[in-house]
């Protein structure tokens, strides 16, 4: 069996070199990219053939998922109609790694009729690419992985990595922040991270509450009605004073002067952990959840009356991560 890790390890080491060596090419055109994008009302609207086009459509997707719309066009459909997509308000942002690529550089002239901003990306600011683009950015790279030199690889590594780092730099322009991103992303893994919060989650009804003054066994029952493992214990006033969970009950038992008369709270945790509120991302509430080591927590008002109660099986049944 023929090893090819040196030969992985050798693909690796040169499009990281190529990544690296293209930091030290990023200039004023940057900038000058970011200011344009940022400033158009329209769309930013990403076109180009073959590999570069399948790059072009993926960062078309990062930058609508980060708070710039744009979407790809390819450059023949273009030329049979689709051009009538690009208005007035919009940008363009052409890929080509040769700057020679027929179809694209047949739209070009018609994108420039309309006066519509143009940013290049190619190998060569001296390609005919380049030499339409009202802004180059530079996606040269010395060699392919490819060992015949040929096929795309590292060049498009470096293309998709030139469109990160304008994805993050319009972030950073737009001061995007993870409420918009949440805005952008509501289903999904992420979208529920970032997205439900614990008002979706709670339990708001048939809590497992008893007063202060209720006797273990009446705990006991309400605990088994409620089915979280939990009852809350609250004073006259409704305020929350303490939680008795499974394992609280199951120490008790162990106790030599336990008593099933005795009051719930003398076994209970006092001044458990809150959160107060139920606006806050259930994603901030599970990390609270394993932080205390807690399976279930209390959300209260401004009050400190428990308006529900948030169990760690329920996060989990959500998806939330």
């Amino acid at each position: 069996m023929v090893d090819f890790k040196d030969t992985a390890k050798d693909v690796l080491r040169l499009e990281a070199k190529e990544l690296l060596d293209a930091v030290q090419k990023i200039d004023e055109e940057m900038n000058r990219a970011v200011e344009l994008i940022a400033s158009i009302k329209g769309k930013l609207i990403i076109t180009g053939v073959g590999k570069s086009g399948l790059i072009g459509a993926k960062i078309a997707a990062t930058m609508a998922s980060t708070g710039t719309s744009s979407f790809f066009i390819h450059p023949t459909e273009a030329l049979h109609g689709d051009l009538g997509m690009i208005g007035k308000d919009d940008a363009v942002l052409a890929i080509s790694f040769s700057g020679e690529s027929e179809e694209l550089i047949k739209i070009l002239p018609h994108i420039k009729r309309f006066d519509i901003p143009l940013i290049a990306m190619a190998r060569s600011k001296e390609s005919s690419l380049g030499r339409y683009g009202d802004i180059f950015l530079s996606i040269d790279v010395e060699k392919e992985a490819c060992p015949l030199d040929a096929a795309p690889t590292t060049s498009t590594t470096l293309t998709l990595a030139m469109g990160d780092a304008l994805s993050v730099c319009l972030m950073k322009k737009k001061d995007f922040k993870k409420e918009d991103f949440a805005s952008f992303h509501p289903g999904g893994s992420l979208g529920k991270r970032l997205f439900v919060k614990v008002k979706d989650l709670m339990h708001v009804s048939k809590l497992p509450v008893v007063n202060k003054n209720s006797s273990l066994k009446e705990a006991i029952v309400v605990m088994s009605e409620g089915r979280l493992g939990n009852v809350l214990i609250e004073d006259e006033d409704r305020k929350l004073l303490a939680i008795l969970s499974d394992g609280d009950l199951r120490r008790a038992i162990m106790k030599e002067n336990f008593s099933i008369d005795a009051k719930a709270i003398e076994f209970a945790t006092k001044n458990p952990k809150v959160l107060q509120g139920d606006n806050l991302l259930a994603s901030d509430a599970l990390a609270f959840v394993e932080k205390y080591k807690i399976q279930l927590i209390a959300i209260v008002d401004e009050s400190e009356r428990v308006a529900g109660v948030l169990h760690i099986h329920d996060l989990i049944e959500a998806g939330i991560k």
